[in-house]
């Protein structure tokens, strides 16, 4: 069997795929995990150090929540970085659209889970002042451009299964959200991604279409109140989707599914035969690189600029990931060197490509529904041309 698979999987890898390429030089910074919760603070990171947690192994122990100051330096820094249009650098923030109501759960005894909406702010214990503000004033400047990452990020039925459970699991589990800490996830991988159970086994499967669609469907709603508008992009936790995911994304408007690194595959609509879908298919991105200054000492500038000279060389996009922790700063100060990183890998850019866009994943939708997009209150054309892929080609390609 296991053979099988193996012949069904290159053959995959050799199927023509329509892809699109641009005729300019397309630079687009996505950024995953905005207002989700991690260790409370120090006072959250104490106290789970007391309950005998050795914090401090790896860099998610560190990851916390953006404060408004982290939030208006990335402002700043985007802003000061201009495109041949005149065009900010703007990030693409998947935000998380709650959290865990941990005083709820606690005064329930753990009996089942309970959500706090980010439209209705942070949990009791968190405190961040003024960060709100900062997301909606990034928005207006058009450096900041939010998207729909999910409810939870973790699975809600692995959770629910673990809540109750007299065992370790369930014990590290309580203990963590009597701190108000949802999950640290290498230390629980059981707790899985919203749309993916692990399972008693560890045999990871997706949600049932129905469940997904619902999940998502609240998300949206959620992300509708806090942002007065649909998300036209989205980006699965932990980059688990499957069609059921990009169906229900399509049904509520999403035009756009952002994916991992590493295929080097081209922009490009996914086939499928489902009539709803294939009414308002979703345009699928790659992204080209992992921008993770927090989790790597042995970072390298030349390596970003070299994928990305890849990327152009092949008429693709250059998609920059970089998550929010990179920006952190209350448990340890993960912002200064990624803005200082950042900062360099964009000029280095913008000097080699005097003709760059700074695009958003919405912008990429309309330029390859329309061979235009709007910046700065005037249309900006730009070459799309269709091209037929090898999927393994073009992922040795991207490694060259």
């Amino acid at each position: 069997m296991l053979n099988v698979l193996r012949r069904v999987w290159r053959h995959g890898r050799e199927l023509p795929v329509e892809g699109f390429v641009f005729g300019r030089p397309l630079v687009v910074l996505q950024s995953d995990d905005w207002g989700r919760v991690g260790v409370r603070d120090r006072e959250g990171w104490e106290e789970l150090r007391n309950l005998g947690v050795n914090l401090g192994e790896r860099n998610y122990d560190f990851y916390s929540l953006e404060t408004a100051e982290d939030v208006e330096a990335v402002m700043s820094l985007l802003n000061r970085h201009r495109d041949s249009t005149g065009r900010p650098a703007c990030l693409g923030m998947n935000f998380m659209m709650a959290n865990v109501d941990f005083a709820k759960v606690t005064a329930d005894n753990f009996r089942q889970l309970h959500l706090r909406p980010l439209n209705e702010g942070l949990p009791d214990g968190w405190n961040r002042p003024g960060l709100f503000e900062a997301y909606q004033q990034g928005i207006s400047a058009g450096v900041f451009s939010p998207a729909l990452h999910g409810t939870t990020h973790f699975c809600r039925a692995a959770a629910e299964r673990h809540l109750n459970d007299s065992g370790e699991r369930g014990t590290f589990l309580r203990m963590f959200w009597k701190a108000g800490v949802p999950y640290i996830h290498w230390r629980m991988p059981w707790i899985g991604f919203e749309y993916s159970d692990p399972g008693k086994n560890g045999r990871e499967v997706f949600l049932s279409s129905e469940i997904q669609e619902g999940m998502i469907a609240d998300a949206v709603k959620t992300f509708k109140q806090l942002f007065s508008k649909a998300p036209r992009s989205a980006c699965a936790p932990g980059y688990r989707a499957n069609k059921s995911t990009h169906h229900a994304w399509a049904k509520h408007g999403v035009q756009v599914a952002q994916n991992g690194p590493g295929s080097g595959m081209p922009p490009h609509f996914e086939a499928n035969n489902n009539s709803d879908y294939a009414a308002n298919p979703v345009l699928h991105l790659y992204r080209t690189m992992d921008f993770e200054p927090s989790a790597a000492q042995e970072f390298s500038i030349d390596d970003c600029l070299r994928m990305a000279e890849n990327s152009f060389a092949r008429g693709a996009p250059a998609i920059i990931s970089l998550h929010s922790i990179n920006f952190h700063s209350t448990l340890k100060d993960f912002r200064s060197r990624t803005l200082r990183l950042l900062d360099e890998l964009l000029t280095a850019l913008e000097v080699k490509y005097p003709d760059l866009l700074y695009v958003r994943d919405e912008d990429l939708y309309d330029l390859v529904d329309k061979g235009r997009f709007e910046s700065m209150q005037s249309a900006v054309p730009v070459q799309v041309t269709k091209r037929m892929f090898k999927a393994g080609a073009v992922a040795e390609a991207g490694r060259a």
